[in-house]
């Protein structure tokens, strides 16, 4: 089966519409993400379909418990979850920030190549990040555990802000001071694994 109907039967699955544009320009991504990892070793994954289904199909799993807004993806690596829900979703801003040069310079160029104006790039570690600049939602993918994830960026965090972490299996952290609002197991297409979402909130006083 070709990627572009893997993706099309994967969005089926999920109930996600994105017209044929968009589709077109998710796999446009991925086929940078595999001319620059020739170089750069971005991802370990090298076969365009398996991209389509670990890479774009688990990114967009998630969007259906999203809200619209100023998203930061922290560790964001080769631009996922981030530049992918970035393309699905181009009336949301999102900001995408790695300490990994590389894999940051990869995606601010796909950035420019594709047109996504509602992307920034930066690079850094986000415990050291100095912005004035709140988020609605802070998202992760296999960044650190729950704990680790909203000390490093609750500084980030807008005052009704959420934080959202694709996991494995279903974990039973609980930070201090914060809320599990949502622990929600994610069906991805074609993938034969574990993932789940959990999603948690600062405990107002």
């Amino acid at each position: 089966m070709s990627a572009e109907r893997i993706l099309r039967s994967g969005l089926a699955e999920i109930g996600l519409e994105l017209d044929s544009g968009t589709q077109q320009k998710l796999l446009a991504y991925l086929a940078l993400m595999r001319k620059w990892n020739r170089t750069y070793n971005l991802t370990a994954i090298s076969d365009e379909n398996e991209m389509v289904i670990h890479h774009v199909l688990d990114s967009l799993a998630v969007l259906p418990h999203l809200w619209s807004g100023k998203w930061l993806d922290v560790g964001c690596g080769a631009g996922v979850p981030g530049a992918i829900l970035a393309i699905a979703r181009p009336g949301w801003r999102f900001t995408l920030l790695d300490s990994n040069s590389k894999k940051t310079s990869f995606v601010q160029q796909a950035a420019i190549e594709l047109g996504l104006s509602n992307v920034a790039v930066y690079t850094g570690r986000v415990e050291d990040w100095d912005t004035s600049d709140r988020f609605d939602g802070i998202i992760s993918r296999a960044f650190a555990d729950l704990r680790k994830f909203t000390q490093l960026t609750e500084h980030l965090l807008a005052e009704e802000g959420r934080w959202v972490a694709m996991k494995g299996k279903l974990e039973d952290e609980l930070p201090q001071r914060l809320k599990v609002v949502g622990r929600i197991p994610i069906h991805v297409p074609g993938l034969n694994a574990v993932r789940s979402l959990v999603i948690a909130a600062k405990i107002r006083e």
